[in-house]
């Protein structure tokens, strides 16, 4: 067997990308993607140029190594950090604006927020109709302003 192996490294590499490949198809979160996709690449590249295995080797380590670097690298640009609000949803709806449904009274009212009614606070008095902007959050109290356009 090691004979064939040696007679056709191509094709080592190409089953060797294709087992990687299927295993990440089973949830590896991409840890497999990027040796799959490089044994896949010198696999090709032993076909059409072949060259000892242990440039072989050398050059699978280095291609799994750049791909999943620029892998990184192009996630780390996509993603925006997340303020740590974990279980914090009062704090997530800081900047959301709404529509009054009731007017203040003394500071107070409520407003909706998708399918939640929440309780609100103005120091200046609001009618229905206001569109306000949540600007901080005490308790469960939302604190807004006037939206004036």
């Amino acid at each position: 067997m090691l004979e064939a192996i040696a007679a056709n490294p191509s094709w080592f590499w190409l089953s060797l990308g294709g087992l990687l490949l299927a295993a990440e198809m089973l949830g590896a979160s991409g840890y497999m993607l990027w040796s799959g996709i490089a044994a896949v690449v010198v696999g090709a590249l032993v076909w059409l140029f072949p060259f000892s295995w242990e440039m072989q080797g050398v050059l699978f380590a280095v291609l799994t190594v750049v791909a999943a670097f620029l892998w990184w690298y192009w996630l780390s640009k996509r993603t925006k950090p997340q303020p740590d609000m974990l279980n914090q949803r009062t704090h997530q709806l800081l900047g959301t604006r709404a529509t009054l449904t009731e007017p203040t009274i003394d500071g107070f009212g409520r407003m909706r927020v998708g399918d939640s009614s929440w309780r609100i606070y103005c120091a200046t008095e609001l009618g229905v109709g206001t569109e306000v902007e949540v600007i901080f959050v005490e308790g469960n109290t939302l604190h807004v302003r006037a939206v004036h356009h």
